[in-house]
């Protein structure tokens, strides 16, 4: 399994760069403020919005500037959506575009205050993260680890740069998704019947789900513009196929359930045959529908949770406006057909792993006991 996971990284290695977009501005840097100056604009201006400006000091600390001091602009608006608030002492990213290409010189290079930095509470909680997995899964959890790692790289090093290179985002996704669930499986499984009916269940239920997302799309007349971060790469790339784009997040969403799901399934059958011998591939597939019935409760549950979570605000915003204009909102519509996706996939996942895990474990166990005898 590790030399199977040197050869993906190697690979990814050799075809990340084929798929790079060109850089047009320089590499983020980082700035701590020194220094701030408020100065009310509002009546300077003679408008009605309550305006701030923030005159602020900014000492430069990693990057070609390094040690430079530039004093910037920040307006504050009140809107909590857009405005950042500063405070001395608070570490920053800096934007940079040049004037004229690649310059050395700061004065040739128009600098802008992107976000605060929040990185560092990122690195701290990954740590903990980690460490939890290292204490309660020990090998398992390690394992764990690095199949994350993994499919995160397949992502941004894979999936990203085939959808800005125009590959199709379906066919894309199902590839990244094929290689995530074949090495995280057998990663965390071992290379054995078991993994082997859990990947192709969970396979078949992704592409299943991409097959409803595309019905759901065109039956709904969803758009893939269902909140800020579409219109924003629209701006930089309206070439792009925002409904496969949108069909490729169904089934992203839609994966890691699956995965539980088909491994969950599989894993009790095999125990189950291992317990008693005896038992028909029909036996099996029962005992296989039996757990799935229990796991859909909860599953789908998960899966529903995640979604409200993640679009708590739009529950909100229900109580203020009509239902029926409510539901037809785009972004709603989109977040309940993902969430309805997904749904299904799951439900769809329990016969489809618990017929192949049946008939794997039980028929590939007795011709290997054949053989070996």
């Amino acid at each position: 399994m590790m030399k199977l996971l040197a050869i993906f990284f190697i690979f990814i290695g050799i075809t990340a760069p084929s798929f790079a977009v060109e850089n047009q501005v320089l590499p983020a840097a980082k700035g701590i403020i020194e220094n701030i100056k408020y100065t009310d604009i509002t009546n300077l201006q003679g408008g009605e919005q309550n305006q701030i400006k923030q005159e602020v000091t900014v000492r430069i600390i990693t990057g070609q500037f390094k040690g430079e001091k530039l004093n910037l602009d920040n307006m504050l608006t009140g809107n909590p959506a857009y405005d950042i608030m500063l405070s001395t002492g608070d570490k920053v990213i800096l934007h940079m575009e040049p004037n004229e290409g690649f310059v050395q010189d700061i004065n040739n290079v128009d600098v802008y205050i992107s976000d605060i930095e929040r990185v560092n509470a990122i690195y701290i909680f990954t740590g903990i993260f980690f460490l939890m997995l290292l204490i309660i899964g020990r090998k398992k959890g390690f394992l764990s680890f690095v199949s994350i790692i993994t499919t995160i790289a397949l992502i941004f090093l894979a999936l990203t740069p085939m959808i800005l290179n125009n590959v199709h985002p379906i066919t894309a996704t199902l590839l990244v998704c094929i290689l995530s669930t074949v090495i995280t499986i057998y990663l965390v499984g071992g290379l054995n019947y078991k993994s082997t009916s859990a990947i192709i269940g969970s396979i078949a239920s992704v592409g299943f789900a991409g097959g409803l997302s595309i019905l759901a799309i065109k039956l709904a007349t969803l758009t893939g513009f269902a909140g800020e971060e579409p219109m924003f790469l629209y701006t930089a790339r309206p070439d792009l196929d925002f409904t496969g784009i949108l069909a490729s997040a169904m089934m992203l969403a839609a994966l890691g359930a699956v995965m539980d799901t088909s491994v969950s399934i599989a894993s009790t059958i095999n125990e189950i045959y291992l317990t008693n011998k005896n038992l028909t591939i029909k036996n099996l597939f029962q005992s296989g529908m039996n757990v799935g019935k229990d796991i859909i409760g909860t599953m789908s549950n998960t899966l529903i949770l995640v979604y409200l979570g993640s679009s708590l605000p739009l529950v909100l915003l229900s109580n203020n406006i009509d239902l029926n204009k409510f539901f037809n909102l785009n972004q709603v519509a989109t977040e309940i057909t993902s969430a309805l996706i997904g749904s299904i996939a799951i439900l769809a996942c329990v016969p489809i792993t618990a017929i192949i895990s049946a008939y794997l474990i039980k028929s590939k166990h007795q011709e290997d006991f054949r053989f070996k005898n």
